[in-house]
């Protein structure tokens, strides 16, 4: 865990100043409604998140009753700061170790400090060679959003080059305005919008 926290200010740094592709898969399963929108996400120098929507498909209460709360409550979460899996916000508990040949997992149970936005109570799995996550699973202890109950969540990583790239989101949201929702978010083509230099040409 120690290497972790050491190596994840190195992972918020690469994961500056980006842009990724999204698809946002949601549902209302009670009332058989879908939808799908197609976004570029871009995470700025100093950690906000923004979205440029691309396409949407399927029912209008869809993008705008859980697609559009999830993508608001996501940017508003970004703009304060001091929220990461860190010391001053969380306890770790060692829970697990896993191998299976090569591939070698430490699982910790996280406890929040605090109940803020934010912060979630569950668990991370972190990859032994690098030290870093390949997946995070718990419930929000406090909703980001007025619009927005319950929010428990797994997010799935890829580890590149020592780095940890998120992969997939899968969401289980209560809502206040149409109950109960499902989200799969899933990212790909992660390149960097900083600045090309003489040297780098």
């Amino acid at each position: 865990m120690q290497r972790y926290l050491a190596a994840s200010k190195e992972q918020s740094r690469q994961l500056r100043d980006v842009e990724m592709n999204v698809e946002i898969d949601a549902s209302i399963p009670k009332l058989n409604r879908r939808g799908k929108l197609s976004a570029l996400r871009g995470i700025g120098r100093l950690g906000q998140i923004t979205y440029k929507a691309i396409t949407f498909q399927g029912d209008d209460s869809i993008k705008r009753d859980v697609i559009a709360r999830y993508m608001q409550a996501e940017v508003e979460a970004s703009q304060k700061p001091g929220l990461g899996i860190e010391a001053a916000n969380y306890k770790f508990r060692y829970a697990d170790h896993h191998v299976n040949g090569d591939w070698e997992l430490y699982l910790f149970e996280l406890t929040p400090k605090q109940k803020k936005p934010g912060l979630f109570r569950g668990w991370i799995w972190l990859e032994a060679k690098s030290a870093m996550p390949v997946r995070e699973e718990g419930e929000f202890v406090k909703s980001p959003s007025v619009f927005l109950r319950r929010i428990s969540f797994t997010r799935d990583y890829l580890v590149q080059d020592g780095v940890s790239v998120p992969s997939s989101i899968r969401s289980t949201i209560e809502t206040r305005i149409v109950g109960k929702a499902e989200i799969e978010v899933r990212y790909s083509n992660m390149h960097t919008t900083r600045p090309q230099t003489a040297n780098s040409l």
